[in-house]
């Protein structure tokens, strides 16, 4: 067990820090394409060119029955034409979450480019082929770890977590087809759209997209 950080430390360290010590690309909203799709993948794009560790990490809010927000981070297996998708035991705290209540936001976040990626929408949790096949094409650590399942149960200790994941690996070795029966893909359908470019002098540009379900997309300059 690491010695307590004192008060001293921690708010010196936070007050130390600082953000986009580096150049940052512009950005000219007027060229931005009429849907938010195109200009997302060539940000996440630029993200990876310019370094950004793991830019495909994204944070996803839900919220429970009782309204109360909950966010996590994971990762984002696709985004297209039906909107942004990842996966997640529907058994887990956010697959009941999203059960109940099937709005979500995501976000991302790359201070290698100075930029933020909101999204709000409704979403889906798509068929068992589907779901079968998010997993089939992922790593074996990715189906170890699916197929190690008890997602947000209470864990005893950590020497069930050791037994329950090495049987799970030895598994995904010998049947690299397994089927994690609550593994499940989920898309977003976004209904709202912010890119967030920031500037070092601090006047952020912020490009808000919106529509409605059987609208066209429409964008708008906020202040940042």
């Amino acid at each position: 067990m690491t010695s307590e950080t004192s008060d001293a430390d921690f708010h010196a360290t936070l007050h130390s820090l600082r953000v986009w010590d580096t150049r940052l690309p512009g950005f000219d909203p007027d060229t931005a394409p009429t849907d938010p799709l195109p200009l997302f993948r060539e940000w996440l794009v630029d993200a990876a060119k310019a370094g950004q560790l793991e830019p495909h990490t994204m944070t996803l809010a839900t919220v429970d029955a009782e309204g109360r927000p909950d966010v996590r981070t994971l990762m984002l297996h696709d985004a297209d034409e039906r909107g942004w998708h990842f996966a997640s035991h529907a058994t887990s705290e956010k697959g009941r979450q999203l059960a109940a209540r099937p709005e979500a936001a995501l976000g991302f976040y790359w201070p290698a480019v100075g930029r933020q990626i909101r999204l709000r929408g409704r979403v889906t949790a798509c068929g068992p082929e589907e779901s079968r096949a998010d997993l089939a094409v992922r790593s074996r650590g990715a189906l170890a770890a699916a197929l190690t399942g008890h997602q947000s149960e209470v864990l005893p200790s950590l020497t069930d977590l050791a037994e329950a994941s090495a049987a799970a690996w030895e598994r995904a070795g010998a049947e690299p087809d397994a089927v994690a029966p609550t593994w499940t893909r989920y898309v977003l359908d976004a209904t709202e759209a912010e890119f967030f470019q920031g500037d070092a002098a601090r006047r952020h540009t912020r490009l808000h997209y919106r529509r409605t379900p059987a609208g066209p997309w429409t964008r708008t300059l906020l202040w940042p």
